[in-house]
């Protein structure tokens, strides 16, 4: 089995500092892409937790088509909140972006990072 890694060194945190990690890995049409927040060139971007959320799975997204696949393709999605309160505000985004082939997942409230009040990861599948 062969494993590529999506975006290494292409990803930036706070300052541009390049992250040690790769932005997805994929092996024998599994893809696993690394958490992803709000950011924006290095900075956590976004008012709100509507917003934010936007922000966030559009970026996941990005690397998801990135590596060929789709939403649909989308196994399930690990969700973080910086507040429990705003898990009501999350699922009416998280649907607009999967209400026709919802994946499994799991949402937990965490601290995050500075101004960061979401996060999210995703494991995709498409037959090799």
């Amino acid at each position: 089995m062969t494993i590529k890694r999506h975006g290494v060194g292409e990803a930036k945190g706070n300052g541009q500092k390049a992250l040690p990690f790769a932005k997805a890995t994929e092996a024998d049409g599994w893809l696993y892409v690394s958490g992803q927040t709000p950011m924006r060139d290095g900075e956590v971007v976004g008012n709100g937790i509507v917003e934010q959320s936007r922000i966030a799975i559009e970026n996941m997204l990005k690397i998801v088509e990135d590596a060929g696949y789709s939403a649909s393709d989308i196994m399930r999605i690990g969700v973080w909140l910086d507040d429990a309160r705003d898990f009501w505000s999350f699922n009416g985004v998280f649907q607009e972006y999967f209400g026709d082939h919802p994946p499994a997942r799991a949402c937990v409230q965490s601290s995050m990072v500075v101004d960061c009040k979401v996060e999210v990861d995703c494991i995709a599948f498409r037959k090799a």
